[in-house]
């Protein structure tokens, strides 16, 4: 529940800017993440989902400030 309140505490249009700007180690690319989840992280939350490409995993860490 508290990377959930961490990430709607991101103004909206940051937060689309962070879900479209994913490296795929797969694709060698930024890809945009779909499918994730919010999860707690040491350095802040994390977005665990796929690659709106090809598919395979993803993750997004976003810190603290």
């Amino acid at each position: 529940m508290e990377a959930n309140k961490k990430w709607l505490s991101i103004p909206e249009d940051f937060r689309k800017k962070l879900i479209g700007n994913v490296r795929c180690t797969h694709c060698n690319d930024v890809v945009t993440i779909t499918d994730f989840i919010i999860v707690d992280h040491p350095a802040g939350i994390m977005l665990d989902g796929k690659c709106k490409n090809c598919g395979n995993k993803v993750v997004r860490v976003v810190e603290d400030i």
